[in-house]
C-alpha cells in the first residue's frame, strides 16, 4: 500500500501500527499522522535503529497493510 493511501486512511491503520511499534507515545502518533518520514524518524528515535532499518520496518509494515486490505476485500465479496 502506498503512503498516500495510508495517510488518507490513517485512523484505520493506527491500531496495527501501534501494535507493531508499541514504544511510540500518543504524542508520537499525533505527530506521525500517516506520514512515512515522521514514522521513520520516530522509529529511529524510540528504538535506536539506523534510518535504513527504520525505513525497512515501515516498508514491511505498509506491505502487510496492503495484504490485509486485499484479504479484507476478498472476505467481503464472499
Amino acid at each position: 500500500m502506498n503512503w498516500d493511501q495510508i495517510e488518507g486512511k490513517w485512523k484505520r491503520f493506527t491500531g496495527s501500527a501501534r501494535e507493531r511499534w508499541g514504544n511510540l507515545t500518543d504524542n508520537d502518533w499525533e505527530a506521525i499522522a500517516g506520514k512515512k518520514d515522521q514514522l521513520v524518524g520516530r522509529i529511529q528515535e524510540r528504538y535506536g535503529v539506523a534510518k535504513a532499518e527504520a525505513e525497512k520496518q515501515a516498508d514491511e509494515w505498509s506491505r502487510a497493510q496492503k495484504d490485509s486490505e486485499r484479504e479484507s476485500h476478498a472476505a467481503t465479496r464472499l
